[in-house]
């Protein structure tokens, strides 16, 4: 850039270089975020979806919650790194005797994960990856909140495409946060594995009943 002082250049290439510095820092797989609990996103995605299901989602579902801080309270009340609200732990903990306390992140998390796989189970009608995306919707707003939007659509445009427009504004945030930090982006490559997993969930809920 010719005529450009030394320092300006310098602030400018800057500049430029930020958005990729941000973005890699937002990732869920940066080092920005903690690794203390990987091993119980790792453990419980494993136990309520499967081996083959990326723990990542839910990882960067708990940054989106929490930041992955563990003592943090909602000014609903909705606690620790999955913003578990404590009448919902209740209910998980009574199918759950051996679940501990809610503050603890291992419970805490164990709780949010067995959560989406109660509402995975429910959104079974909808194919990936509409299905995982109205999950984290309704884990934010509310099932039966995004069930009644899902009724009011026509057959034809029960696609993403058509629910989103149609969810509250921090929802539709929530669930654009969680798949930035996923770098939810080669479509493709997410869509078929998705589908795999869906499947081999279905497998393994059918053979539950």
């Amino acid at each position: 850039m010719p005529g450009l002082k030394p320092h300006t250049l310098l602030l400018l290439l800057g500049l430029l270089a930020s958005p990729t510095a941000m973005a890699a820092e937002e990732r869920v797989d940066s080092e920005h975020w903690t690794n203390d609990y990987d091993g119980h996103f790792k453990k419980y995605t494993k136990r309520y979806f499967g081996p083959h299901f990326d723990w990542h989602w839910f990882k960067a579902q708990g940054i989106a919650e929490s930041g992955l801080r563990s003592n943090v309270t909602s000014h609903a009340g909705a606690r620790g790194v999955m913003q578990i609200l404590p009448t919902t732990y209740d209910e998980i903990k009574d199918k759950n005797p051996h679940f501990r306390d809610i503050s603890k992140p291992r419970w805490n998390i164990a709780a949010g994960i067995y959560y989406d796989r109660q509402l995975y189970r429910r959104w079974n009608t909808l194919t990936e990856p509409e299905r995982l995306y109205t999950v984290f919707a309704s884990y934010n707003a509310g099932y039966n909140r995004i069930r009644r939007i899902y009724q009011r659509l026509n057959k034809s445009d029960s696609k993403w495409q058509h629910i989103h427009p149609r969810l509250p504004k921090e929802t539709r945030g929530y669930v654009k946060r969680i798949r930035k930090l996923k770098d939810d982006t080669r479509r493709q490559d997410s869509e078929g594995r998705l589908k795999g997993i869906a499947n081999y969930f279905n497998v393994a809920s059918r053979s539950e009943e």
